[in-house]
């Protein structure tokens, strides 16, 4: 498993989080939280190079409440 990086924001019903370094996961790659636990796929990739910002699509979870989580990528 790979670090995604800290949930700052909900936006159009995505958890937005920012990547911990530049190697952002690839689009399509499933996400879990702390507990191991589903909580999506990575829709999209945005931002600067160095340090962008992925786009995740929470499954069945409200992504309002994943606000300051790490995600992590399998």
């Amino acid at each position: 498993m790979k670090r995604v990086g800290e949930v700052v924001r909900v936006a159009q019903g995505l958890a937005i989080a920012r990547v911990s370094d530049d190697d952002p996961p690839r689009i399509g790659a499933g996400v879990v939280d702390e507990n191991l636990d589903d909580v999506g796929r990575v829709v999209d990739v945005f931002g600067p190079a160095a340090r962008p910002y992925v786009a995740v699509s929470a499954d069945g979870v409200d992504p309002a409440l994943l606000l300051g989580e790490k995600l992590y990528a399998r």
